[in-house]
C-alpha cells in the first residue's frame, strides 16, 4: 500500500511502481485506489465536501471493506501483486483532520486485511505545499489540513500500526524524482518478492 500526505506523489509513484513490478517480478500487478472506483467510491469522492466527521469515516470504512472483499482478495487469489493508492493509514490521518478520534477510526478498520507491507512516502512540507498550491482546486480535506499536520499524523499512524504488528517502511522522497523513489521502493520490496511463489 502506498501512503503519505496529499501532494506527496502517491498516485504517480503507485503507477510507476506497478509498471516496473510487472517487468521485474514477472507476475501480474493489480493497481487500485481508495476511495474505490465503484459507485460507492465515486459517491464519496463527490460528496466529501458535504459529508463530515463520523459519517465520512464510516462511509470510507464501508468502501474499504468492499474493496478488500470484492477486489483485493480476488486479485491476490488470482496471483496478482496488489498495489493500492491509499489504505487504512489515510483514514488514520484524514479522518483525524476531520476531528474523529483515532480509537474510533481504528474500530471501523481493525478487521480489514493487513497488507504485506505499507510504504509511507515522506517529503519536505514546503515541497508538498507548493504542489498543492499549483492545483486548480483542492478537496475539503486537502484545504483543511496542512502538509506539516498530515506528516505528523502519518508518523503517528506509523507508530500506532507498528504496535499492531503491521509491516511498514518509510520512503524518503526528498530530492528524488518519481523514478528514483520507485527504485528505493523496489529495494525495500526485494526480500518480499523473493519469497513469493513463481506465477
Amino acid at each position: 500500500m502506498i501512503e503519505g500526505p496529499n501532494g506527496v506523489g502517491k498516485t504517480t509513484v503507485a503507477g510507476l511502481l506497478a509498471e516496473r513490478l510487472r517487468h521485474r517480478a514477472g507476475q501480474p500487478v493489480h493497481l487500485t485506489t481508495e476511495p474505490t472506483r465503484t459507485r460507492l467510491g465515486a459517491l464519496l469522492r463527490e460528496a466529501e465536501a458535504v459529508i463530515h466527521g463520523r459519517a465520512l469515516a464510516l462511509a470510507i470504512a464501508a468502501d474499504r471493506t468492499m474493496h478488500v472483499e470484492d477486489e483485493i482478495i480476488p486479485a491476490l487469489d488470482d496471483g496478482n501483486i496488489v498495489i493500492s493508492d491509499r489504505y487504512v493509514q489515510s483514514s488514520l490521518v484524514l479522518q483525524r483532520v476531520d476531528a474523529v478520534d483515532p480509537r474510533e477510526i481504528w474500530s471501523y478498520n481493525r478487521y480489514v486485511l493487513q497488507p504485506a507491507i505499507s510504504l509511507y512516502l515522506v517529503d519536505d512540507a514546503h515541497v508538498i505545499g507548493a504542489r498543492l498550491a499549483a492545483r486548480r482546486s483542492l478537496t475539503r480535506l486537502e484545504a483543511t489540513g496542512t502538509p506539516e499536520r498530515e506528516l505528523q499524523l502519518y508518523d503517528q499512524a506509523f507508530e500506532f500500526l507498528g504496535r499492531q504488528s503491521w509491516h511498514q517502511a518509510k520512503v524518503d522522497c526528498r530530492g528524488r524524482d518519481p523514478d528514483q523513489v520507485v527504485s528505493a521502493i523496489l529495494d525495500t520490496l526485494d526480500p518480499l518478492l523473493a519469497r513469493r511463489p513463481a506465477a
